[in-house]
């Protein structure tokens, strides 16, 4: 059999040799076994299902969830001259039809179908007398409800499996822990399968996750990643965000690509396109863009927010670095992107009083054959007219601003979406195409139920809602923790014979990835960070301190900050307002980033994360203890002890840029940026950081020094750049002082 499998990976896909463990998968399901491989993104899985449809009787069926994705593999299984096709919404009914006729004429060795096509009863029908070699699941994590990207479409496919009489089931995807894995099988209703795991790891990308205290940063750390790594592919969590990236990166004249699920089919294929085909080498995208992209030179990915879980960032930072090259990941962590996933997970979690007023709204507007074409965005806003009239009947349960359905809000309709689906998964409904429109219909499937009877098992819309929580938690986990990155995400997926890579932030970083005992002076360090935690907290009883205010307003007021609202707050009258500014933000921030990941800090939820004492914490603070194991952070040289004017002692604390000065001069600052970009494009569109980095330009907006010499306090301005490229940024300075 291997010879056999050989000499068709050569005839068909031009290869040699495979690549580690596709021989075993193909030689499974030649074999007729049940097999589920999970592979990391670019490990080839797409081949463990092509080349077995050569070499097998009958039409391989492959179960993908984008019409892109299905686009860009039979165009290439067609360019190798292999009878491919696909069926889906973007296609005629003329084009449909004639690719069911090729089926049933047993001319296609492969036909790619999205899930929905299963529910047209025509489509089954068509499928009946068929010989099916092959019933392969693609991105199969999706099947799953505990996994990242459920869709629930993909849970009719056992189901579908039985109806066409079990045929050989092969699963992949990129992504799945333990509990995933279990639940693919489970769905699948796979008999004995093999199951297949290769190595997560991806020595050739950097992971890393940068901290960010405001959004004007966050655009300039895109640019900067964009300068110079030059293609990659920015994620952003949601469409307006997408959205408003875009439109700031056109302004300073950056190329690139929008993708997002508002857009029309043929604006989303266009897209992907001009990306793929390399006209263009940026694209800004939510997270559906990139599922089976084929372009191998991609050299960065960027997450522009905090992602829903582990998964989803490793597969889409796995998009990275296909050809073997180096490649930078970086999710860029700004803590108050939390509440935007906490939103999510709300949408996806609708309580059961919500459900069943989506069902009412079904049974009052279904016609005679119980069928409601009701749109979706619609059915939310009925919804919440039904939720506004249960608060006003249960007065005490609205409160001025409080949204409704399990603190998420009613007129999402995300929440009704989700509602949908699961009504749909435990038989209430069935949802139906509508003839020439987009729109799906919903059919009632026991018409005279009335909602107060539509029940669900006990605790399995708490246990998902809670799973949600917990994947949203371990990212948070992963993105302050001090441990390798790549380490860190392979335990996640359960492999146990791990190393450092050596590769990504924390590593470069030199720190130790293991806690450690204090020295007297760090133990003074910490209780005097957690103190200004406790004097910035409402003591409400003994041992109790409510939060009042966020991580980054406590640092400034241990920094002894002279920020605006610091000082109208009177926080520079308490007694440890400026106990650590000797160490700088930079230090404190890294130190508040350590208790938080040994839990003497905590960060609450909410839409103000405030930070807070925790029990441990405040028995450290009280010294009750003194066995405090922390990554405790290296110290920062920051000013020289020769006496020096005010100006010049300050800019010797600049040169380590922004991170040391969180409090520079935004308005200012965009000056500067405009500037620079005016300058990098006469000068033949140079990278933005070979003229001035971010952290020198905040650095002049932070001193806004009036002449060169003052200017070359600041590290990243020599003698020759003073010269020729400093005096216009001078320029602006002096006019924006004069106003």
């Amino acid at each position: 059999m291997r010879d056999k499998m050989t000499e068709a990976l050569k005839r068909y896909f031009g290869h040699g040799e495979f690549r580690r463990p596709q021989d075993e998968i193909i030689a499974s399901i030649l074999e007729g076994k049940d097999t589920l491989a999970i592979m990391p993104t670019g490990g080839g899985k797409s081949l463990c299902y092509q080349l077995p449809a050569m070499l097998k009787d009958g039409v391989t069926l492959v179960i993908s969830p984008l019409i892109a994705l299905m686009k860009d593999q039979v165009d290439a299984l067609v360019a190798r001259g292999i009878p491919a096709a696909m069926i889906n919404s973007s296609q005629t009914w003329d084009e449909q039809c004639a690719v069911l006729k090729s089926l049933e004429n047993g001319e296609l060795k492969l036909a790619y179908v999205a899930p929905e096509r299963f529910r047209a009863a025509s489509f089954m029908r068509a499928l009946s007398g068929m010989k099916i070699g092959l019933f392969a699941v693609d991105e199969a994590h999706c099947i799953s409800q505990w996994g990242h990207d459920f869709r629930p479409d993909y849970m009719r496919m056992g189901e579908v499996l039985d109806k066409l009489g079990r045929p050989p089931c092969a699963a992949f995807t990129a992504t799945a822990t333990p509990e995933v894995k279990a639940d693919i099988v489970a769905q699948l209703k796979m008999a004995a399968p093999s199951i297949f795991v290769s190595g997560f790891a991806r020595p050739n990308l950097s992971f890393n996750v940068r901290k960010i205290d405001k959004k004007i940063d966050k655009e300039m750390r895109v640019r900067d990643l964009i300068d110079r790594h030059k293609t990659g592919i920015v994620y952003c969590a949601t469409r307006k965000s997408a959205e408003a990236l875009s439109e700031k990166l056109w302004e300073d004249g950056v190329r690139h690509v929008l993708y997002h699920g508002g857009m029309t089919p043929s604006e989303r294929d266009s897209a992907q396109d001009v990306f793929v085909s390399g006209k263009e080498d940026v694209a800004i995208a939510t997270n559906a863009f990139g599922m089976g992209i084929d372009r191998s030179d991609i050299r960065f990915v960027c997450h522009y927010e905090l992602t829903g879980s582990v998964e989803a960032f490793y597969q889409e930072a796995g998009r990275a670095g296909r050809d073997g090259g180096p490649a930078y990941c970086e999710m860029l962590l700004m803590y108050a992107d939390k509440r935007v996933q906490e939103f999510f997970i709300e949408g996806a979690n609708p309580d059961e009083n919500y459900i069943r007023n989506v069902y009412r709204v079904l049974r009052e507007n279904s016609d005679n054959s119980h069928e409601c074409l009701m749109p979706v965005d619609k059915i939310a806003e009925e919804v919440a007219d039904i939720a506004k009239f249960e608060a006003k009947v249960r007065a005490s349960y609205f409160r001025g601003k409080r949204k409704f359905f399990g603190g998420g809000n009613a007129a999402n309709s995300m929440a009704a979406s989700s509602a949908l689906s699961i009504l749909r998964k435990h038989g209430y409904i069935d949802r139906f195409d509508v003839p020439g429109s987009r729109t799906r219909g919903t059919r009632l499937l026991d018409p005279d139920l009335h909602e107060s009877s539509v029940v669900f098992p006990s605790g399995t819309l708490e246990e998902k809602k809670r799973r949600d929580e917990t994947k949203l938690q371990d990212v948070i986990r992963f993105a302050y923790s001090k441990e390798c990155r790549q380490e860190w995400i392979l335990r996640y997926f359960g492999e146990k014979e791990t190393c450092a890579c050596g590769n990504c932030d924390n590593c470069r970083g030199g720190e130790s990835v293991h806690k450690r005992a204090l020295e007297a002076s760090e133990l003074l360090n910490v209780k005097k960070a957690l103190s200004g935690v406790a004097r910035m907290s409402q003591r409400s009883a003994p041992r109790v301190w409510t939060p009042r205010f966020g991580r980054d307003r406590i640092i400034k007021c241990l920094c002894g900050s002279k920020d605006e609202r610091v000082l109208s707050l009177g926080l520079d009258k308490l007694t440890t307002y400026g106990i650590l500014k000797e160490h700088g933000p930079k230090f404190v921030g890294a130190l508040f980033d350590a208790l938080i990941e040994c839990g003497l800090l905590e960060i609450s939820d909410g839409e103000y994360p405030l930070c807070a004492l925790t029990e441990s914490g405040a028995a450290v603070m009280l010294g009750e203890t003194e066995d405090v194991f922390i990554n405790y952070p290296g110290e920062l040289s920051r000013v020289s002890p020769v006496k020096k004017t005010a100006r010049a002692a300050k800019a010797d604390t600049l040169f380590d840029g922004v991170d040391d000065n969180p409090d520079y001069d935004d308005e200012l600052f965009l000056k500067l940026v405009a500037m620079r970009n005016k300058l990098k494009y006469s000068m033949g569109n140079i990278p933005a950081f070979r003229i001035f980095p971010n952290q020198v330009l905040k650095s002049l907006a932070t001193l806004k020094p009036g002449t060169a010499e003052e200017a070359m306090k600041i590290k990243g301005i020599g003698e020759a750049k003073a010269k020729k490229i400093l005096p216009p940024f001078l320029e602006i300075i002096r006019a924006h002082s004069l106003q």
